[in-house]
């Protein structure tokens, strides 16, 4: 509690600084930022599919998800702005939950008897509702939703000129498998009287994953051959593809992981140039090396070469891969087992066009290349259009299409004698559509108040996504740019 209120007591402080100041030579200069803002974003997200990854490609893939950020952007002094950035975001999936998919099942408890030393350990078997599950409905399991909770710290400082700034910045995450730890920094150069920059930009992040295996194979690792005796299944009957009760269900392939780490080495340049007084053009390249464990532990895979083996109710295996199926869950072949490195390459540009006073043209295009077999084009196009002094509309879409990873096969198409292999539809080929509309209310003197703050800027957006595998999505984000006096 000492830190937090020493940390607010700084950004009060920090709100009553001057405006303008000298420089080393005496010479008034403008403030890098005059007051203190603060910006609030918040979105919500829902979809629906039916390649769930945790279900080995098929199932549903309903997701909503519920995210609000703060930035407060502090000026220390004339040359230098500490921001603050912190996000939670609350998500429920449908897909996600069935990492254990099995509702019912019996239980089991141990008691002990006798004198110390010459005790008898009992184990007791409860029966209760058999097992049963489905990829097309959401179980109750633990995963099924969840927080993640972020915030990130950067320092910017400015040169006297204002034509040289250096950043640094550190970042901290984390949500119920996962955290991340993530530091960087970067310089930003103008020339030309400011109509041209280049920037250059580092960050390194150190991440690792919390196990969690699909349940029959997260009891498999525990109790091996005889995990039909004596784990969460004891009692339970495996069927084959034929509704047949047996004990052949051994996933030898499955081997747990050996680390759990991940880290991320970035590095980006960019270049931004006014060409005309109506013309402007930015062009970057990112460069993204990851090392260590890139595999999700809890997407299933199944072969085409294997005997498939359910847990449920046997009239549903014929309609396995149909939303039909209200009551059996195939059990895992393996997880996803993808290469410990991977290398990403975007390469893009922006270009605005100012048409009139009244009409602006925005473009965007980014080539996606990376050496797991990836390739994507992604092109852009918004066109803001001044309805008022203070409201602007922009109708925007985007287009995106993508080649398949060479690691890639959908639901019972991999072979168990592939090194690596996933049925993540997020690394199929497809192609997407996103079409929307925005709505921004600016007022540059920040006239309106909120709770004594100055409202600066509104932008509302909403937009409907389409991928051609069948997943689609609505997503709709609000942003209040606010500022001190």
């Amino acid at each position: 509690m000492n830190k937090i209120a020493i940390t607010l007591l700084f950004l009060i402080t920090s709100v009553f600084s001057f405006s303008q100041v000298k420089d080393s030579t005496g010479v008034f200069k403008k403030r890098v930022l005059e007051n203190s803002e603060i910006d609030f974003l918040s979105s919500y997200y829902n979809q629906d599919g039916n390649h769930a990854a945790v279900s080995g490609g098929l199932g549903t893939e309903k997701l909503s998800d519920f995210a609000s950020n703060i930035i407060v952007a502090v000026p220390l002094n004339d040359d230098d702005v500490l921001t603050f950035d912190v996000g939670l975001s609350a998500y429920t999936s449908a897909s996600s939950s069935n990492v254990n998919p099995f509702k019912g099942g019996s239980s089991s408890y141990t008691t002990s008897s006798g004198a110390s030393g010459h005790q008898t350990t009992t184990t007791t078997t409860v029966p209760g509702t058999p097992p049963y599950g489905t990829p097309w409905q959401a179980s109750s399991g633990a995963s099924k939703g969840g927080t993640l909770a972020a915030i990130n710290a950067n320092y910017a400082h400015s040169s006297d000129d204002r034509n040289f700034i250096w950043n640094a910045d550190m970042s901290l995450s984390s949500e119920f498998n996962y955290s991340s730890f993530g530091i960087g920094g970067g310089v930003t150069k103008l020339f030309n009287n400011k109509n041209t920059e280049i920037s250059v930009k580092s960050n390194l992040y150190l991440d690792n994953w919390k196990i969690i295996y699909p349940t029959e194979l997260k009891e498999y690792n525990l109790y091996g051959n005889d995990f039909q005796l004596y784990s969460y299944f004891s009692g339970v009957s495996i069927l084959d593809k034929n509704g047949n009760t047996t004990t052949a269900y051994l996933p030898s392939t499955f081997k747990p992981w050996t680390s759990t780490s991940r880290n991320s080495y970035s590095g980006s340049l960019s270049l931004s140039q006014i060409l005309t007084k109506k013309s402007q053009i930015s062009i970057f390249m990112d460069i993204l090396q990851q090392q260590g464990q890139l595999s999700t532990p809890y997407q299933r895979v199944y072969f085409a070469d294997t005997q498939h083996y359910f847990i449920g109710i046997a009239q549903y295996i014929p309609v396995y891969q149909t939303s039909a199926n209200a009551g059996v869950y195939q059990l895992a072949d393996d997880i996803e087992r993808m290469p410990s490195s991977r290398l990403k390459v975007p390469i893009g540009l922006r270009w605005s066009y100012y048409i009139s006073e009244k009409i602006t043209l925005r473009t965007y295009y980014r080539y996606y290349w990376d050496d797991w077999g990836v390739k994507g084009h992604t092109a852009n196009i918004e066109l803001p259009v001044k309805i008022s002094e203070r409201f602007t509309v922009y109708p925007m879409y985007r287009y995106y299409i993508q080649t398949a990873a060479k690691y890639f096969a959908p639901f019972e198409k991999h072979l168990s004698t592939e090194q690596y292999y996933t049925s993540d539809y997020d690394l199929s080929a497809f192609n997407a559509k996103q079409y929307g509309f925005g709505v921004n209310y600016t007022d540059i003197f920040a006239n309106g108040k909120f709770l004594g703050l100055g409202i600066k800027n509104v932008d509302f957006r909403f937009n409907h996504y389409v991928r051609s595998d069948g997943l689609s999505a609505n997503i709709g984000t609000i942003g209040i740019h606010f500022t001190t006096d």
